[in-house]
């Protein structure tokens, strides 16, 4: 499967999250694909490491990889767990579960952000973070989901102020978030998402041409998995 056409033949390319759903899809496609010169997928178990729960593993992990990667995708997400589901109302809301949230969604990520920008390539390279529409302000008209919509919101702050930032030292670096729509995995099945979504492959093929289009002028924007851009 031919990907990415707009990048070098031959880049490089990091999935973290590698062992989740999407994250899988990323490397398997990136593996596939003759253009790719190699990929790399990073999850708790993998040499380096990569734990959310651990903040030093992330600079470890930085630190330890040799650059530069025209693409480095983080494809982390939680929006419940074996003991929390999503908040339908103000009065469900509790610190765990919002801080649980945020760490997996927004605090790991940002890390991220943080500590592998500096390891895109000069000439082309695209960070992307997996956000989620339902984090987008401008387009909630359901409410509820309070944590996850919050963490999501919070992500797309961040990877909006870390593109202006990124911008100054590297002109041609692309940071984007991502919403990849309804896909079958274990974060969407209470959801009817084996019903009602789209394969993980699926959807990382959609994301990948989605990236395979974005330029310099198009950092720190909000893009759906069709190309549609999204407001904050």
């Amino acid at each position: 499967m031919s990907l990415l056409s707009s990048f070098p033949e031959g880049y490089r390319a990091l999935v973290l999250g590698a062992s989740g759903a999407i994250g899988s899809a990323f490397v398997q496609l990136l593996e596939e694909s003759p253009r790719c010169g190699r990929v790399l997928g990073l999850h708790r178990h993998s040499n380096p490491a990569v734990d959310f729960d651990d903040e030093a593993s992330l600079e470890a992990a930085a630190h330890a990889l040799k650059g530069p990667f025209h693409l480095i995708i983080n494809a982390t997400g939680m929006l419940h767990s074996t003991d929390f589901m999503p908040e339908k109302k103000l009065s469900q809301l509790h610190y765990a579960q919002m801080m649980e949230t945020f760490r997996v969604n927004t605090f790991g990520p940002a890390l991220v952000m943080a500590h592998f920008a500096p390891l895109l390539d000069q000439k082309h390279g695209l960070l992307a973070v997996l956000s989620a529409k339902v984090g987008s302000i401008g387009d909630n008209r359901l409410g509820g989901w309070y944590s996850y919509r919050a963490s999501k919101a919070a992500l797309n702050m961040l990877l909006k102020t870390a593109a202006i930032e990124v911008k100054r030292s590297q002109p041609n670096a692309i940071l984007v978030a991502l919403h990849p729509g309804t896909v079958s995995s274990e974060l969407s099945r209470p959801f009817r998402g084996e019903e009602i979504g789209r394969s993980p492959l699926e959807a990382a093929a959609d994301m990948l041409r989605v990236m395979d289009t974005l330029t310099a002028a198009d950092s720190g924007r909000f893009y759906a998995y069709t190309g549609e851009l999204l407001p904050w």
